[in-house]
């Protein structure tokens, strides 16, 4: 395999915006790192590069690693999710737009179980999981929240962390089950806690 470029052409790199070719060359990597990584953990960097059309160099000029490769499919697929929340609010109800959102979270989370060993392996050296996908997902959440509280949907007070470790048993879920059903009465029960005191309570929900 091809020697790392050295860091500081990197750095610089990324302190002036991308040409538009470089742009769709990235693109083109974190597109076929998903497919590939989705399939097979395994998958070697030489065959990404290979099947995004670019050589190793290019490959390395945008990611100095195998590591930096997977980081950035995680977050960039992350930042699909979160931006979701602003698209679903855009669109409904608050209150519908926050259980929406829930199971397009749950959708990434199954339907790219296929990264997990890989992301295990990253997340081992760089920190949790939850952590590497912290921000994206946080702002998404916060959004919501802010939404639903405004409207009276859920009762008044509830932050991130608290929507977050109510629906951390999604987490345990195995992909390979049924876990659509499991994963709805999870998620129905998230809400009917936070609309319990909230101050539009006696309105049916949307």
């Amino acid at each position: 395999m091809a020697a790392c470029p050295e860091g500081g052409g990197v750095d610089e790199e990324k302190s002036t915006p991308q040409r538009p070719d470089a742009q769709r060359n990235r693109e083109r990597i974190l597109a076929v790192a998903l497919a590939e990584l989705t399939r097979s953990a395994d998958a070697p960097v030489s065959s990404i590069a290979k099947k995004a059309g670019v050589g190793q160099g290019t490959f390395y000029r945008n990611f100095p690693n195998r590591e930096a490769l997977v980081l950035e499919v995680y977050r960039y697929e992350m930042q699909q999710v979160a931006d979701s929340a602003a698209q679903l609010l855009a669109t409904r109800a608050p209150d519908r737009a926050l259980r929406e959102w829930m199971d397009r979270l749950a959708q990434y989370a199954m339907a790219k179980a296929g990264l997990a060993v890989a992301l295990r392996a990253t997340a081992s050296r760089y920190g949790s999981l939850a952590q590497l996908g912290h921000g994206p997902v946080t702002r998404g959440v916060t959004l919501l929240l802010h939404a639903n509280e405004e409207a009276g949907t859920i009762r008044p007070g509830v932050t991130t962390d608290d929507f977050q470790l109510a629906i951390a048993g999604l987490w345990q879920l195995d992909p390979q089950s049924d876990w659509q059903p499991r994963a709805a009465r999870l998620f129905d029960l998230v809400m009917d806690g936070l609309r319990a005191g909230a101050p539009g309570a006696g309105a049916a929900p949307a």
